[in-house]
Protein backbone atom coordinates (compact mmCIF):
# COMPACT_ATOMS: atom_id res chain seq x y z
CA UNK A 1 0.00 0.00 0.00
CA UNK A 2 0.77 3.48 -0.67
CA UNK A 3 0.48 6.01 2.07
CA UNK A 4 0.20 9.72 0.87
CA UNK A 5 0.89 12.49 3.58
CA UNK A 6 0.81 15.77 4.14
CA UNK A 7 1.97 17.97 6.75
CA UNK A 8 1.21 21.52 7.34
CA UNK A 9 1.13 22.23 11.10
CA UNK A 10 3.60 25.25 11.29
CA UNK A 11 5.80 26.82 8.58
CA UNK A 12 6.80 24.10 6.42
CA UNK A 13 4.64 22.75 3.76
CA UNK A 14 5.42 19.12 3.18
CA UNK A 15 4.37 16.07 0.85
CA UNK A 16 5.52 12.44 0.97
CA UNK A 17 4.48 8.92 -0.17
CA UNK A 18 5.50 5.63 1.84
CA UNK A 19 5.35 1.93 0.50
CA UNK A 20 4.50 -0.56 2.72
CA UNK A 21 7.06 -3.03 0.78
CA UNK A 22 9.43 -0.60 -0.81
CA UNK A 23 9.43 2.20 2.07
CA UNK A 24 9.84 6.18 1.60
CA UNK A 25 9.24 6.87 -2.29
CA UNK A 26 9.43 10.47 -2.22
CA UNK A 27 9.06 13.56 0.16
CA UNK A 28 9.59 17.33 -0.49
CA UNK A 29 9.47 19.99 1.56
CA UNK A 30 8.95 23.87 1.29
CA UNK A 31 10.44 26.04 4.13
CA UNK A 32 8.98 29.49 5.08
CA UNK A 33 11.58 30.54 6.65
CA UNK A 34 12.50 33.52 4.76
CA UNK A 35 8.80 34.92 4.76
CA UNK A 36 9.35 34.78 8.95
CA UNK A 37 12.49 36.02 9.39
CA UNK A 38 11.51 39.39 8.71
CA UNK A 39 9.13 39.40 11.61
CA UNK A 40 11.48 37.39 14.01
CA UNK A 41 8.79 34.57 14.36
CA UNK A 42 6.14 32.23 12.50
CA UNK A 43 3.17 34.93 11.54
CA UNK A 44 -0.05 32.40 11.90
CA UNK A 45 -1.74 34.74 8.85
CA UNK A 46 1.22 34.13 6.49
CA UNK A 47 1.92 30.65 7.20
CA UNK A 48 -1.74 29.53 6.15
CA UNK A 49 -1.51 31.93 2.80
CA UNK A 50 1.48 30.26 2.02
CA UNK A 51 0.26 26.68 2.75
CA UNK A 52 -2.33 26.84 0.34
CA UNK A 53 -0.09 28.58 -2.17
CA UNK A 54 2.34 25.61 -2.74
CA UNK A 55 0.55 22.99 -1.28
CA UNK A 56 -0.89 21.29 -4.93
CA UNK A 57 2.28 21.82 -6.43
CA UNK A 58 4.60 19.71 -4.07
CA UNK A 59 1.78 16.89 -3.94
CA UNK A 60 2.16 16.75 -8.12
CA UNK A 61 6.26 17.22 -7.20
CA UNK A 62 5.70 13.78 -5.25
CA UNK A 63 3.69 12.37 -7.31
CA UNK A 64 5.56 12.73 -9.77
CA UNK A 65 9.06 11.92 -7.81
CA UNK A 66 7.07 8.25 -6.69
CA UNK A 67 6.42 7.40 -10.31
CA UNK A 68 2.94 7.19 -9.38
CA UNK A 69 -0.79 8.24 -9.90
CA UNK A 70 -3.70 8.98 -7.84
CA UNK A 71 -4.70 5.54 -8.67
CA UNK A 72 -2.10 4.02 -6.77
CA UNK A 73 -2.31 5.93 -3.58
CA UNK A 74 -4.48 3.77 -0.62
CA UNK A 75 -5.01 6.34 1.96
CA UNK A 76 -3.99 10.01 2.69
CA UNK A 77 -2.39 10.97 5.90
CA UNK A 78 -2.73 14.42 7.28
CA UNK A 79 -1.37 16.21 10.46
CA UNK A 80 -4.73 16.79 12.60
CA UNK A 81 -2.72 18.71 15.26
CA UNK A 82 -0.79 20.44 17.28
CA UNK A 83 -0.40 23.38 15.21
CA UNK A 84 -1.59 26.43 13.84
CA UNK A 85 -5.06 26.15 13.48
CA UNK A 86 -5.09 27.82 9.92
CA UNK A 87 -2.33 26.01 8.35
CA UNK A 88 -3.79 22.60 10.14
CA UNK A 89 -6.67 23.60 8.24
CA UNK A 90 -5.47 23.91 4.70
CA UNK A 91 -3.57 20.59 4.95
CA UNK A 92 -6.54 18.95 6.44
CA UNK A 93 -9.15 20.28 3.82
CA UNK A 94 -6.69 19.12 0.95
CA UNK A 95 -6.43 16.05 2.58
CA UNK A 96 -10.27 15.23 2.98
CA UNK A 97 -11.05 16.89 -0.32
CA UNK A 98 -8.37 14.28 -2.25
CA UNK A 99 -9.68 11.61 -0.31
CA UNK A 100 -13.66 12.45 -1.44
CA UNK A 101 -12.35 12.83 -4.92
CA UNK A 102 -10.32 9.69 -4.83
CA UNK A 103 -12.38 7.61 -3.27
CA UNK A 104 -9.88 6.44 -0.27
CA UNK A 105 -9.95 7.41 3.38
CA UNK A 106 -8.44 10.15 5.20
CA UNK A 107 -5.98 9.18 8.34
CA UNK A 108 -5.39 12.36 10.84
CA UNK A 109 -2.04 12.25 12.67
CA UNK A 110 -0.69 13.50 15.70
CA UNK A 111 2.34 15.53 14.80
CA UNK A 112 4.40 14.57 17.98
CA UNK A 113 3.09 11.24 17.17
CA UNK A 114 4.60 11.62 13.88
CA UNK A 115 7.62 12.57 15.10
CA UNK A 116 8.01 9.96 17.70
CA UNK A 117 8.01 7.61 14.97
CA UNK A 118 10.37 8.77 12.39
CA UNK A 119 13.25 6.81 13.83
CA UNK A 120 11.44 3.88 11.85
CA UNK A 121 12.20 5.73 8.99
CA UNK A 122 15.86 4.64 9.16
CA UNK A 123 17.39 1.12 8.32
CA UNK A 124 18.47 0.74 12.39
CA UNK A 125 14.80 0.88 13.74
CA UNK A 126 14.43 1.01 17.42
CA UNK A 127 12.31 -2.25 19.19
CA UNK A 128 10.05 -2.01 22.06
CA UNK A 129 9.50 -0.73 24.51
CA UNK A 130 11.58 2.03 24.68
CA UNK A 131 11.84 5.91 25.89
CA UNK A 132 11.26 8.69 24.07
CA UNK A 133 12.66 12.23 23.97
CA UNK A 134 10.64 14.48 22.10
CA UNK A 135 12.30 17.66 21.34
CA UNK A 136 10.58 19.96 19.42
CA UNK A 137 9.76 24.10 19.38
CA UNK A 138 6.74 23.63 20.60
CA UNK A 139 6.79 20.10 22.79
CA UNK A 140 9.21 18.97 25.50
CA UNK A 141 8.32 15.40 26.42
CA UNK A 142 9.56 12.26 27.32
CA UNK A 143 7.49 9.46 26.87
CA UNK A 144 7.34 5.18 27.29
CA UNK A 145 6.47 3.92 24.47
CA UNK A 146 5.53 0.02 24.27
CA UNK A 147 4.04 -0.53 20.91
CA UNK A 148 2.60 1.67 18.26
CA UNK A 149 -0.07 3.72 19.46
CA UNK A 150 0.66 2.80 22.87
CA UNK A 151 2.36 5.82 24.83
CA UNK A 152 2.51 7.15 28.38
CA UNK A 153 3.76 10.92 29.02
CA UNK A 154 6.45 10.01 31.42
CA UNK A 155 7.39 14.14 31.86
CA UNK A 156 6.68 17.56 30.26
CA UNK A 157 7.92 20.88 29.83
CA UNK A 158 5.60 23.32 32.39
CA UNK A 159 6.74 26.19 30.41
CA UNK A 160 8.77 26.36 27.48
CA UNK A 161 9.48 23.75 25.49
CA UNK A 162 13.16 23.76 24.21
CA UNK A 163 12.82 24.84 20.89
CA UNK A 164 11.16 28.25 22.67
CA UNK A 165 13.97 28.43 24.46
CA UNK A 166 16.35 28.29 21.84
CA UNK A 167 14.36 30.98 19.64
CA UNK A 168 13.88 33.00 22.82
CA UNK A 169 17.46 33.16 23.94
CA UNK A 170 18.84 33.52 20.22
CA UNK A 171 16.67 37.00 19.91
CA UNK A 172 18.15 38.47 23.04
CA UNK A 173 21.79 37.38 21.09
CA UNK A 174 20.31 39.50 18.29
CA UNK A 175 20.36 35.97 16.17
CA UNK A 176 18.62 34.96 12.89
CA UNK A 177 15.11 33.21 13.54
CA UNK A 178 15.05 30.22 13.58
CA UNK A 179 17.59 30.32 16.08
CA UNK A 180 18.27 27.01 17.08
CA UNK A 181 21.31 26.80 14.47
CA UNK A 182 22.68 30.13 14.90
CA UNK A 183 22.96 29.82 18.33
CA UNK A 184 24.31 26.30 18.42
CA UNK A 185 27.16 27.85 15.81
CA UNK A 186 27.78 30.56 17.61
CA UNK A 187 27.85 28.48 21.28
CA UNK A 188 30.81 26.57 19.50
CA UNK A 189 32.93 29.67 19.60
CA UNK A 190 31.97 30.59 23.23
CA UNK A 191 33.87 29.46 26.35
CA UNK A 192 31.32 27.06 28.25
CA UNK A 193 32.80 27.43 31.38
CA UNK A 194 32.81 31.43 31.77
CA UNK A 195 29.20 30.79 33.10
CA UNK A 196 27.11 28.78 34.69
CA UNK A 197 23.55 28.42 34.15
CA UNK A 198 20.93 27.04 36.51
CA UNK A 199 19.86 23.12 35.41
CA UNK A 200 16.30 23.77 36.09
CA UNK A 201 13.95 20.81 37.80
CA UNK A 202 17.26 18.65 38.54
CA UNK A 203 17.02 18.55 42.22
CA UNK A 204 13.58 17.37 42.51
CA UNK A 205 11.98 14.40 41.89
CA UNK A 206 10.29 13.63 38.36
CA UNK A 207 10.99 13.68 34.98
CA UNK A 208 8.94 17.46 34.10
CA UNK A 209 11.16 20.32 32.29
CA UNK A 210 11.28 23.82 32.76
CA UNK A 211 12.65 26.35 30.03
CA UNK A 212 11.30 29.60 30.29
CA UNK A 213 14.15 30.85 33.50
CA UNK A 214 16.78 30.22 31.42
CA UNK A 215 15.69 32.84 28.76
CA UNK A 216 15.70 35.49 31.75
CA UNK A 217 18.99 34.67 32.93
CA UNK A 218 20.48 35.06 29.65
CA UNK A 219 18.69 38.07 29.17
CA UNK A 220 20.20 39.40 32.61
CA UNK A 221 24.42 37.82 31.74
CA UNK A 222 23.96 39.90 28.59
CA UNK A 223 22.84 42.90 30.73
CA UNK A 224 25.84 42.36 32.77
CA UNK A 225 28.43 41.49 30.84
CA UNK A 226 27.39 43.03 27.37
CA UNK A 227 28.04 42.21 23.60
CA UNK A 228 31.70 40.61 24.15
CA UNK A 229 29.92 37.54 25.95
CA UNK A 230 27.35 36.52 23.88
CA UNK A 231 29.19 33.57 22.31
CA UNK A 232 30.23 32.30 25.98
CA UNK A 233 26.24 32.82 26.82
CA UNK A 234 25.09 30.94 23.70
CA UNK A 235 27.45 28.12 25.40
CA UNK A 236 26.13 28.33 28.90
CA UNK A 237 22.89 28.57 27.59
CA UNK A 238 22.44 25.44 25.15
CA UNK A 239 25.26 23.42 27.96
CA UNK A 240 22.55 23.50 30.82
CA UNK A 241 19.66 22.70 28.42
CA UNK A 242 21.48 19.53 27.78
CA UNK A 243 22.58 18.68 30.87
CA UNK A 244 18.79 18.95 31.90
CA UNK A 245 17.96 16.37 29.28
CA UNK A 246 20.61 14.35 29.99
CA UNK A 247 19.47 13.98 33.51
CA UNK A 248 15.88 13.24 32.88
CA UNK A 249 16.98 10.49 30.07
CA UNK A 250 18.80 8.90 32.75
CA UNK A 251 15.97 9.51 35.46
CA UNK A 252 13.86 7.79 32.99
CA UNK A 253 15.52 5.15 31.76
CA UNK A 254 16.31 3.87 35.53
CA UNK A 255 12.84 4.64 36.33
CA UNK A 256 11.49 2.37 33.08
CA UNK A 257 14.43 -0.47 33.71
CA UNK A 258 14.78 0.02 30.04
CA UNK A 259 18.11 0.54 28.23
CA UNK A 260 16.53 1.97 24.03
CA UNK A 261 16.36 5.80 24.43
CA UNK A 262 14.65 7.39 21.34
CA UNK A 263 15.42 10.99 20.38
CA UNK A 264 13.08 12.88 17.93
CA UNK A 265 12.09 16.48 16.61
CA UNK A 266 14.04 19.83 15.83
CA UNK A 267 15.77 20.18 18.56
CA UNK A 268 17.07 16.66 18.16
CA UNK A 269 19.71 17.98 15.37
CA UNK A 270 21.49 19.73 18.18
CA UNK A 271 25.15 18.41 17.28
CA UNK A 272 25.91 18.90 20.82
CA UNK A 273 23.54 17.22 22.29
CA UNK A 274 24.09 14.05 19.91
CA UNK A 275 27.76 14.00 20.75
CA UNK A 276 26.48 14.26 24.66
CA UNK A 277 23.62 11.42 24.29
CA UNK A 278 25.70 9.17 22.62
CA UNK A 279 28.82 9.45 25.02
CA UNK A 280 25.95 8.77 27.83
CA UNK A 281 24.41 5.86 25.59
CA UNK A 282 28.35 4.23 25.82
CA UNK A 283 28.90 5.16 29.44
CA UNK A 284 25.11 3.53 30.45
CA UNK A 285 25.32 0.78 27.43
CA UNK A 286 22.15 2.29 26.45
CA UNK A 287 20.86 2.07 22.56
CA UNK A 288 20.38 5.47 21.07
CA UNK A 289 18.44 6.17 18.33
CA UNK A 290 17.33 9.48 16.18
CA UNK A 291 16.01 10.48 12.65
CA UNK A 292 18.52 11.64 9.83
CA UNK A 293 18.81 15.72 10.20
CA UNK A 294 16.32 16.04 7.65
CA UNK A 295 13.75 14.33 9.07
CA UNK A 296 14.21 16.28 12.63
CA UNK A 297 12.26 19.20 11.67
CA UNK A 298 8.75 19.42 10.63
CA UNK A 299 8.65 16.70 7.62
CA UNK A 300 6.01 14.35 5.29
CA UNK A 301 7.64 11.46 5.86
CA UNK A 302 7.16 10.71 9.48
CA UNK A 303 3.41 11.77 8.54
CA UNK A 304 3.11 9.23 5.89
CA UNK A 305 4.67 6.45 7.79
CA UNK A 306 2.48 7.33 11.12
CA UNK A 307 -0.38 7.33 8.74
CA UNK A 308 0.39 4.00 7.44
CA UNK A 309 0.60 2.51 11.14
CA UNK A 310 -2.60 4.35 12.20
CA UNK A 311 -4.19 2.33 8.44
CA UNK A 312 -3.01 -1.03 10.16
CA UNK A 313 -4.75 0.09 13.67
CA UNK A 314 -7.74 1.59 11.72
CA UNK A 315 -7.41 4.90 12.78
CA UNK A 316 -9.08 6.32 9.80
CA UNK A 317 -11.33 9.04 9.87
CA UNK A 318 -14.71 8.14 8.99
CA UNK A 319 -16.41 11.05 7.42
CA UNK A 320 -15.89 14.23 5.97
CA UNK A 321 -15.89 16.59 8.84
CA UNK A 322 -12.90 18.14 9.01
CA UNK A 323 -10.97 18.04 12.38
CA UNK A 324 -8.14 19.94 13.88
CA UNK A 325 -6.62 20.95 16.91
CA UNK A 326 -4.10 23.62 18.34
CA UNK A 327 -3.38 21.79 21.12
CA UNK A 328 -3.46 17.86 21.50
CA UNK A 329 -2.12 16.08 23.87
CA UNK A 330 0.18 12.79 22.52
CA UNK A 331 -1.71 10.55 24.84
CA UNK A 332 -5.27 11.36 23.06
CA UNK A 333 -3.25 10.25 19.89
CA UNK A 334 -3.78 6.39 21.31
CA UNK A 335 -7.88 6.65 20.09
CA UNK A 336 -7.90 9.51 17.99
CA UNK A 337 -9.64 10.88 20.79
Amino acid sequence: MKILGIETSCDETAVAIYDSEEGLKAHVVYSQIDIHALYGGVVPELAARDHIRKILPLLQEALAKAECTSSDITAIAYTAGPGLMGALMVGAACAKSLAFAWGIQAISVHHMEAHLLAPFLEDKKPAFPFVALLVSGGHTLLVLVTDFGKYEILGQSLDDAAGEAFDKVAKILDLPYPGGRPLAELAEKGDVKRFRFPRPMVNRSGLDFSFSGLKTYAANVLREYGQDARADIAAAFQAAVIDVFLIKCKRALLQTGLARLVMAGGVSANKALRERLAKMGKDLNVEIYYPRLEFCTDNAAMIAYAGYRRFLMDGMDQDLKIMVRSRWELGQAINNE
